[in-house]
């Protein structure tokens, strides 16, 4: 069997991070959940996680500064980050280092096969 890949999902909406989780875990993945920035900390020193769904907007944290502090550190700057928005320009995106992103949302149908063409694309990338 293979490895069992991780996602670390950053959200603050608990119906958000159980829609997620259910989908996630449904197809095969370890999930774990977090809601502000110290939480992803806490997550990440416990499990390094294969890919971040970071929500944009946390509350009243920026969830794209929270993504630029991981990409600033060497001990995290090379997970992936994909973020979760319905309105933040793609140029914001690129700038906080996001691998790219899903529109939320989510649509349930596709967000599985969104999810796994970035981990695909990170394990190509990295293994090059």
């Amino acid at each position: 069997m293979g490895e069992t890949l991780s996602i670390l999902v950053v959200e603050d909406n608990e119906d958000n991070q159980q829609i997620a989780q259910i989908i996630l875990e449904r197809e095969g993945y370890r999930v774990d959940l977090a809601a502000t920035s110290a939480e992803v900390r806490q997550r990440i020193s416990a499990h390094r996680p294969d890919l971040i769904l970071m929500d944009v907007h946390l509350g009243l944290e920026d969830g794209l500064d929270v993504a630029r502090g991981l990409k600033a550190d060497p001990a995290t700057a090379a997970i992936p980050i994909v973020a979760l928005t319905a309105l933040a320009a793609s140029d914001d995106l690129t700038a906080a280092g996001c691998a790219g992103s899903i529109s939320k949302p989510i649509d349930t149908r596709i967000f599985p096969a969104q999810v796994r063409g970035y981990l695909c694309l990170d394990r190509h990338v990295n293994r090059s």
